[in-house]
């Protein structure tokens, strides 16, 4: 499967701001789906994952509350409402897929290319 996210940008903090992601491919309704980041200098961690079979919802401390995961499989498309973001938010954001739940939430099957989200205080 193939990823490419969308919808990075430069956002105020408090404001809300929407990333996608396409898959290509059939198998889309198969994985589950995630979200990571990474900031300068800091690890990729994990942001949020969501499951293909019953949707089941993953999030990270950090977010939880936040940010919301979604996915419309008819649409092949994976979604990340961002609401509030703050400072500590800005990263690179990258969509990902997994075989597992284990695998989405630690490491991921596929990794789609990246999308800059700056947030400005």
């Amino acid at each position: 499967v193939q990823l490419q996210a969308y919808g990075g940008g430069l956002v105020q903090g408090g404001d809300s701001l929407r990333l996608s992601c396409v898959a290509s491919g059939r198998t889309f309704l198969m994985y589950h789906m995630g979200w990571f980041r990474q900031a300068p200098g800091k690890e990729r961690e994990f942001v949020a994952a969501i499951s293909w079979n019953d949707g089941s919802t993953y999030y990270a401390d950090s977010v939880k509350g936040r940010f919301t995961i979604s996915r419309d499989n008819a649409k092949n498309t994976l979604y990340l409402q961002m609401n509030s973001p703050k400072s500590e938010d800005t990263a690179v954001y990258y969509c990902a897929a997994g075989l597992t739940i284990y695998n989405i939430k630690t490491r991921p099957d596929y990794w789609g290319h990246g999308t800059q989200v700056t947030v400005s205080s």
